[in-house]
């Protein structure tokens, strides 16, 4: 008997079911750990969603970290809509901080307008630039993706420490980074855009980069789905051999998606160099590219589930600081285990009650197989 698979069940269900029941017993698996450790599940809950979502600086941290998700995540889901496993959007979000800070502080001063259109350039060619090589092994050599993009995050993680030490490195500082750019060149805090009419971000690093995510997404959304080259890539990721057939060539389509996918993942620096940290600093990415392969499986490969993915691991990352302050036993180990459950429903385990919902929805499909 074949396994199911997402053609065997109503999209609805597959899109909406299917995820909602993967993230439901995954919360459920989590709140049998914190009542393990003696605290109550649904109060922790509760101060989770208040955390995330209940006060204008909580909805501010939430939507800086989706931000971060959203670019990593869509990195992630160009290349799945190939046929490629990118591994590699934390390296190559690392090297569009590089371009990013290379950006700022050769415009040092100038107003961050001006300089915002050419530093998300640099940090696109950056990410792209450093999928290209594995890009280039997978698709004229063989080289696996994963395993390359692995080497690569290490080699970016290298690179990024010589070059602040060696190179970039501030003097006198306490720990490698670049130096500051001064503040015209900063991308605005959202906070001071919206003090005016009433709305108190405290202080939220919500920055105008969040509104460049929804633009990428769109992006993808239309190249996926309304252009030529999205067609070629997702019938290249379908079945490369009647992509073939088709006229159309794997390696270069493999190729492109790769570098689209490392461009995305390095928008991810100007929101973390440009609009937060204002210097580039070692690991500044902190995880958010491996984040982004969780987003990208819950949402299906979709933009639009995408950002609702991102949304989640957002109020996770807000709401879970508030739960390791306003309750000690749940410590930040906590916090990381319970997005580490999210992971493996949403992701290794995503099949589990497949078979299930297939005899429940499509009986007819399942005596069919």
């Amino acid at each position: 008997m074949t396994p199911a698979t997402h053609r065997d069940l109503p999209r609805l269900v597959d899109w909406v079911v299917v995820p909602a029941l993967n993230l439901t017993v995954a919360f459920l698996v989590a709140g049998l750990v914190v009542l393990a450790i003696g605290e109550n599940p649904l109060e922790a809950i509760a101060i989770m969603i208040r955390g995330a979502l209940g006060y204008p600086e909580g909805i501010g941290f939430t939507l800086w970290y989706a931000t971060d998700f959203v670019f990593t995540g869509l990195a992630v889901a160009v290349a799945f809509h190939a046929g490629l496993f990118n591994i590699g959007a934390e390296g190559q979000a690392t090297l569009g901080g590089l371009g990013t800070v290379l950006v700022c502080l050769a415009f040092d001063g100038a107003p961050w307008w001006l300089v915002a259109p050419f530093a998300l350039a640099a940090a696109m060619a950056f990410g792209a630039a450093w999928a290209f090589v594995p890009a280039w092994a997978q698709a004229r050599r063989g080289s696996h993706i994963v395993i390359t993009t692995i080497m690569f995050n290490y080699l970016a993680a290298t690179l990024m420490v010589w070059l602040l030490v060696e190179v970039m490195g501030k003097p006198g500082a306490m720990s490698p980074e670049s130096r500051s750019f001064s503040e015209p060149t900063r991308l605005p805090f959202l906070r001071d855009l919206v003090a005016p009419f009433g709305i108190d971000l405290g202080q939220s690093p919500l920055n105008p980069m969040v509104f460049v995510a929804a633009l990428a997404a769109l992006f993808v959304w239309v190249l996926i789905w309304r252009t030529r080259l999205g067609f070629e890539i997702r019938t290249v990721g379908a079945n490369p051999r009647a992509a073939v057939h088709g006229g159309i060539d794997p390696a270069h389509v493999t190729i492109v998606a790769m570098l689209i996918s490392g461009g995305l993942a390095g928008l991810l620096a100007v929101n973390e160099v440009m609009g937060t940290q204002h210097r580039l600093l070692i690991e500044f990415v902190a995880g958010a590219g491996f984040v982004g392969i969780a987003v990208a499986l819950m949402g299906r490969s979709h933009p639009v589930g995408v950002v609702l993915a991102a949304l989640l691991f957002g109020i996770l990352y807000q709401g879970g600081a508030e739960l390791a302050f306003e309750k000690p036993k749940i410590s930040r180990d906590m916090i990381v285990v319970i997005q580490a459950l999210v992971i493996l429903f949403a992701g290794a385990l995503e099949h589990m009650f497949r078979p299930a919902l297939v005899r429940l929805f499509a009986p007819g499909r399942e005596r069919a197989r």
